[in-house]
């Protein structure tokens, strides 16, 4: 795992959770790899076991990792197909139409926004 920054908006379980997802999409954690185990995370962020077990336990309810006994969490192999699935439906659902009001409160035309390079700013 990588240094987290911990905010007050939501429970600490809930972050870790979500940050263990972002590695998961972003590849970091592959189907078939070991979560770190609980005492491992609890150790390196300064957290009670049982919160790290929370957002651990989250994770196996919603079959993105398996417990197998005596060796820890491991990601499933639908784990990555179901989070991008689950993300692309929460982006258009939630954080599209906001960008979409953006853009035509803008002006701003498809020709336009395909000819940004985002990453660099400029046209």
């Amino acid at each position: 795992m990588t240094a987290i920054q911990w905010s007050d908006g939501a429970p600490i379980y809930r972050q870790l959770k979500e940050r263990v997802i972002a590695m998961m999409l972003d590849g970091v954690l592959k189907p078939g790899d070991a979560l770190p185990s609980v005492r491992q995370v609890a150790a390196e962020y300064q957290l009670n076991p049982i919160t790290v077990s929370r957002a651990y336990q989250e994770l196996a309810d919603e079959a993105l990792v398996e417990k197998r006994r005596g060796l820890g969490m491991y990601v499933t192999e639908e784990a990555a197909k179901k989070l991008l699935f689950n993300e692309r439906e929460r982006f258009l659902r939630e954080e599209w139409p906001l960008v979409l009001e953006r853009i035509m409160r803008l002006g701003l035309t498809a020709q336009e926004l395909l000819a940004t390079d985002v990453k660099a700013g400029t046209q």
